[in-house]
């Protein structure tokens, strides 16, 4: 059997790819966890590895925070010498992080198989870090693993199609399937004093956060939001000191609380009115949990959310409208969801890696 690098740095890494290692795991294969350490918090790290019942990583290659370029460059020096030492059949990525972008790259100079789960994502957007990570993983990989139709098309209008490209569904949609027992909202909402309705809140990205400009109007907008009901924001660490100096503390019914583990977060969301978010995943997991999410971005990787789920675009000053719509139940989830979101894509990747044959390694100098 293969042997097998999953590289995971941030927290949807981890939830991606739980269910593929557990599949990977039952059919016994050969398989390691490496954590880049993009992502060093407790709440942003480790409570998802004991909540998921994820495998403890196997190396931890620690390469904390920075810029893009020193981090990515940090990531490419400590990748180069885990895969030279280890040698493995291939790699595993996931999503869209400055993690998975290393891998790849790392693993094209060494000639090592890579293959992407979440491929084929595009919001034609270029200013987005995310965008340009999958754009050039997505070159460098095979298989592409895609989640959903959209990006079997993408990859065709690039010039990627045949073999490389198979659809598989959506992992992250396994582990809310696998978990969703659990997502009780009732103590989270006790723990916080909450009372229903609420808002839940996930605002990092930095077209709304890293400007004064930017950041006083995604203010401007929570104002609006909790003259409607009360918000609950998990401040990422990523924009806090920003929107903190715009007056973030002065709005009124807004609950600013540190990140949440996994079950508590989607609890959370599971109990709640309406999402507000900039994310990428939480657009997909409100389709499925039928949670009206209002997305905070002229654009989104993830157009099916729009077409088969919950999710709109809309932009700060547009919030309040939204919200009046959303409450009023004018977004609601269109049949039964998006296809292959059954709980069962990472069964699919790990048979597919398992069939296929594993090529003589040459690791290169370059």
């Amino acid at each position: 059997m293969p042997g097998i690098i999953h590289i995971v740095g941030a927290r949807p890494n981890f939830i991606k790819a739980a269910p593929v290692v557990a599949a990977l795991a039952a059919a016994g294969a050969q398989q390691q966890l490496v954590h880049t350490g993009q992502h060093y918090d407790r709440r942003m790290s480790e409570i998802f590895f004991e909540e998921l019942g994820l495998l403890e990583p196997d190396l931890n290659l620690g390469v904390g925070s920075g810029s893009h370029a020193t981090q990515t460059a940090a990531l490419l020096v400590a990748m180069e010498g885990t895969f030279t030492d280890a040698a493995p059949d291939r790699v595993v990525v996931y999503g869209d992080v400055n993690s998975t972008l290393a891998a790849a790259l790392t693993c094209a100079k060494l000639g090592i198989p890579i293959a992407h789960v979440e491929a084929g994502l595009r919001s034609f957007d270029d200013t987005m870090p995310e965008e340009i990570n999958r754009r050039v993983t997505d070159i460098l990989s095979d298989p592409l693993y895609v989640t959903a139709p959209e990006g079997e098309q993408n990859l065709a209008r690039e010039g990627i199609s045949g073999d490389r490209v198979v659809f598989v569904g959506n992992t992250m949609i396994d582990t809310l399937v696998a978990h969703l027992d659990r997502f009780d909202p009732a103590p989270v909402q006790a723990r916080l004093g909450l009372e229903p309705p609420y808002a839940v809140a996930t605002l990092h990205r930095p077209a709304n956060v890293d400007t004064a400009e930017a950041a006083a109007a995604l203010v401007g907008a929570l104002r609006e939001a909790t003259a409607r009901l009360p918000l609950v924001l998990p401040l990422h660490p990523r924009g806090r000191a920003r929107l903190e100096s715009a007056g973030l503390g002065d709005v009124p019914d807004l609950h600013v609380v540190e990140p949440l583990g996994y079950i508590e977060f989607l609890s959370l969301v599971r109990g709640a009115a309406v999402v507000i978010t900039d994310s990428g995943g939480i657009q997909e997991e409100t389709t499925v949990l039928d949670v009206p999410c209002l997305t905070l971005r002229p654009n989104t990787e993830r157009p099916i959310t729009l077409t088969a789920g919950t999710n709109r675009l809309v932009t700060p000053g547009g919030l309040g409208d939204a919200l009046d719509g959303a409450l009023a139940g004018a977004q609601k989830r269109m049949g039964g969801g998006p296809p292959g979101w059954d709980g069962h894509a990472g069964e699919r990747i790990a048979a597919h890696l398992l069939s296929i044959p594993v090529p003589p390694l040459a690791l290169e100098e370059v």
